[in-house]
């Protein structure tokens, strides 16, 4: 007699809260629509009636007058954070402590202190946090670590990450507000520092930088080298005062790969309806000049929603190393943002210390 075959479970979708009704909080939700493991079901805002239109304009079940009702939503399994860098560890903190999972924009904390405390409260709670740099998440990022594992380029000697744009309404715009952590090195900063994080795998052992300051007191510009334990260097820089670049070198032993890490990517030739390009990614497989580079190509598609299935993943699969690695990540960059924003306002060389 034929066996019958068992259906598989349907796995449920991670029900998402989002925290804000901030312009990325839009970009997230309209990009992770539609996605079988992750779902956004709820938003709070401060202004009800602006939660109400944003839950009617993205299709979601429900809205909040507060960010403490959303955080209180037996329905939710997570929380998603896109609001101001001050804002993250507060928030992220509470939305442990009422059982929700968090997935926190960049960059997790403005302190070290911050994010220790925030990690310590996922793990007092048994629940996940991730700091998510869109990035991280995108295929060609997994392409770019498969040839640093297979030493396609050797021995990693130096690199060095640039990323900038141009700060559109400074009078007014936030990333200029100290106490909302502020500053060029919180925001577009941390992009070309998380990449020498992930190529590096640790935190330096000292930085020098210096910066250019805003009339607020934050930096509207930076640059910064890294010294490593074992000799590696990495030079990076951000700025909000120029044209936009993002874009890495790393040198190796016997070969160079150049990559732009951009969050959002579209595959060549088509136009994208939100406007994401394609992005570079190349080897250099020789220490020569005569020796052609190959471009490689991978799977193109929104951060935030590669972002939001990874953390699914992890929360349905219970995969804590994952987490605990992701976490020794985020501390040592909150680490090496502590030392570059002395060292910038001290005028000397700070040791790094996680």
């Amino acid at each position: 007699m034929p066996t019958r075959k068992t259906r598989p479970e349907t796995l449920q979708p991670l029900r998402i809260g989002v925290l804000g009704c901030a312009n990325i909080a839009r970009q997230f939700c309209r990009d992770v629509a539609g996605s079988p493991t992750a779902r956004v079901d709820a938003v709070a805002s401060r202004d009800a009636a602006r939660a109400a239109a944003f839950a009617a304009e993205f299709g979601l079940a429900r809205h909040a007058a507060s960010y403490e009702a959303l955080l209180a939503d037996p329905a939710l399994d997570a929380i998603y954070i896109p609001l101001p860098n001050g804002l993250h560890a507060e928030w992220a903190i509470r939305a442990l402590e009422q059982g929700k999972h968090v997935l926190c924009e960049k960059p997790l904390a403005t302190s070290l202190a911050d994010a220790r405390q925030m990690f310590e409260a996922a793990r007092r709670h048994e629940r996940f946090l991730l700091e998510a740099y869109p990035y991280w998440f995108q295929p060609e990022t997994g392409t770019l670590l498969q040839l640093l594992r297979e030493r396609a380029i050797g021995d990693v000697r130096w690199m060095q990450a640039c990323a900038a744009f141009t700060l559109r309404n400074p009078d007014s715009n936030i990333r200029l507000v100290p106490d909302l952590g502020g500053g060029a090195l919180f925001d577009i900063g941390s992009y070309p520092l998380s990449l020498v994080r992930l190529v590096m795998g640790c935190a330096p052992r000292r930085v020098s930088a210096e910066a250019t300051w805003h009339a607020s007191g934050v930096d509207i510009a930076f640059g910064a080298t890294l010294h490593f334990a074992d000799g590696r260097r990495a030079q990076v820089s951000g700025a909000m005062d120029a044209g936009y670049v993002r874009r890495g070198v790393i040198a190796g032993s016997r070969g160079t790969i150049e990559c732009e890490f951009l969050n959002h990517t579209a595959e060549p030739g088509r136009p994208h309806p939100w406007g994401y390009q394609p992005s570079a990614l190349r080897v250099r497989r020789g220490p020569g000049n005569d020796v052609p580079w190959e471009m490689l190509r991978s799977p193109a598609g929104s951060g935030f929603r590669f972002a939001a299935e990874a953390f699914a993943k992890v929360v349905r699969e219970r995969d804590r190393p994952a987490i605990e690695r992701a976490a020794q990540a985020s501390l040592d960059l909150a680490a090496t943002m502590e030392a570059v924003l002395r060292s910038a306002r001290e005028g000397r060389t700070v040791d790094v210390v996680v």
